[in-house]
């Protein structure tokens, strides 16, 4: 859908018909029905959790949970209630495992790091284009990854791009280069250009940093 009259896209990428939007709606439905079905098994196994159950198997649910807010994070419609329940069951697991790290001041020190990953993480997948991104079955492709981007909103073009490491982001600016070079004058293109501007900044600032290390 994002390729939908994107002029950063080829003209014979940018049109869809009304049988390929209709197909797009339909996959997106089944993909939530799957979803609601998959987390609900998962909310009844962390309900069932005994008082002693082993760690490994806490942690193990810990991860499911984990993966289905990422997966909540990529679905059409709005997920809020789905994230927020899936929130609340780690907070509780983790909590148990809290629990059962005792006085172990160097359990204590990798859960906080843990916590704190995990919050950044929640973050960042509230961008979809981040969250599509990090999916390691995305549907964008390598070489529609720069007109994609470019073409995102601002604060989730700013957070996706934090993504990338140096030679990515070189990558992407060289593609930039020859994608502008032939840009057509439009407000989108003009749109464009700002947010590759960025991305070349964004690379200058590294290589500096780089030199200076």
């Amino acid at each position: 859908m994002r390729k939908h009259d994107n002029p950063l896209f080829q003209a014979s990428q940018n049109q869809l018909t009304q049988e390929q939007l209709t197909e797009a709606q339909r996959l997106d439905h089944e993909e939530l029905v799957a979803y609601i079905e998959s987390l609900r098994k998962l909310v009844g196994e962390a309900v069932a959790l005994g008082p002693h159950e082993q760690s490994d198997v806490i942690l193990e649910l810990k991860e499911r949970l984990d993966k289905a807010y990422e997966n909540a994070c990529r679905l059409a419609d709005d997920q809020t209630p789905n994230k927020q329940a899936i929130m609340k069951l780690v907070e509780v697991i983790m909590r148990a495992v809290w629990k059962g790290a005792g006085n172990d001041t160097l359990a204590h020190q990798e859960l906080q790091q843990e916590e704190a990953a995990r919050k950044t993480h929640y973050a960042l997948l509230e961008h979809p284009l981040v969250a599509d991104l990090l999916d390691p079955d995305s549907l964008i492709l390598q070489n529609e990854l720069l007109p994609v981007l470019l073409s995102a909103e601002q604060d989730e073009f700013e957070t996706a791009i934090t993504l990338f490491d140096p030679a990515q982001l070189s990558e992407l600016c060289r593609q930039g280069e020859d994608l502008f070079g032939a840009a057509a004058e439009s407000e989108a293109w003009q749109k464009a250009k700002q947010r590759f501007d960025i991305l070349q900044g964004v690379l200058d600032s590294l290589g500096r940093e780089g030199e200076n290390a």
